[in-house]
């Protein structure tokens, strides 16, 4: 069953490689549509997570915000669907790097790099546009699906264009790449960690909230440089990637301070623009008052 289920997806997929753009998002505003007014997927979720934000946003704001959240991730559905059909020049058209040598600066040094990403605007494209702009090999964790006949297709269509993918339980090994050569390791870190207490707790939106501690546990123990990733959209279809440095690696910093930069890298672009991140995520579903950090400042 699963190998019928899988032919399936991928007779689909194959499908946008003849959709244009404009097409493509036509469906993706329909899709929006029946995601926001008539499935409500995930709306209450949405809702609360903006309000507990944006208190000081009126409620016609708030719902200004929430149409657009939804056509954002129509929009990255259909987008990466085609992304994964796209030629290398075409990705490259479409979400460009503006500053590669923030990082090609480290690679003439032989240093591999650790890139903070976020689940925001088209954070899939990222994954096969990245390694053809930059000189470093990029690495990328991801979690694979269930299905192993789709996730064999996926694998290889979203490593085509050079990127390394490593399941979410190969970490190690991933880092391990990094004393053979120098890489780009890129981690997505925005996401509600396990409740326990490696969770690094840091000040996000005026809350105390716990953030995934690998980052920087992998940074004290690797001392690579850190950077963020800043993806914004420019219009439907495409993006650009501004890298900014957070860490050089020679710096000792304590613990959580690392996180706090980054958590506060991401408040800082969603208070410009939130419709383009991850909402329907339950990012504030624990309560960490556990948490031993829980109440320092």
């Amino acid at each position: 069953m699963k190998y019928i289920v899988a032919q399936i997806s991928i007779f689909f997929i194959q499908i946008f490689r003849i959709v244009p753009f404009w097409a493509l998002h036509i469906k993706s505003s329909v899709i929006a549509f029946i995601l926001g007014n008539v499935i409500g997927y995930r709306s209450k979720v949405v809702d609360a997570n903006l309000k507990r934000c944006f208190p000081e946003k009126s409620d016609k704001e708030i719902r200004k915000i929430n149409r657009k959240f939804y056509l954002n991730i129509a929009d990255i559905l259909l987008e990466s669907l085609k992304g994964l059909t796209l030629s290398q020049a075409s990705i490259e058209k479409r979400f460009k790097i503006l500053n590669p040598q923030v990082l090609n600066k480290y690679f003439d040094n032989n240093q591999s790099v650790m890139c903070l990403a976020s689940h925001y605007a088209n954070w899939e494209w990222g994954i096969q546009a990245v390694n053809s702009q930059i000189k470093h090999q990029v690495v990328s964790i991801y979690k694979p699906l269930s299905n192993s006949y789709l996730e064999r297709y996926m694998l290889q269509q979203r490593s085509r264009l050079g990127m390394k993918l490593f399941p979410m339980e190969d970490t190690r090994e991933a880092f391990a790449q990094a004393a053979k050569e120098p890489i780009a390791i890129i981690l997505a870190a925005d996401q509600s960690p396990a409740k326990n207490n490696k969770t690094i707790i840091v000040d996000f939106f005026n809350e105390r909230l716990g953030f995934i501690h690998g980052p920087e546990a992998y940074a004290s123990k690797t001392h690579s440089p850190v950077v963020f990733f800043d993806v914004q959209r420019v219009k439907r279809g495409y993006y650009t990637l501004e890298i900014q440095e957070l860490f050089t690696g020679k710096e000792q910093f304590e613990k959580g301070e690392l996180t706090q930069v980054y958590a506060n890298k991401i408040e800082e672009i969603l208070r410009k623009k939130p419709e383009d991140w991850l909402w329907s995520h339950k990012r504030w579903k624990h309560d960490y008052s556990y948490h031993p950090d829980f109440i320092k400042k």
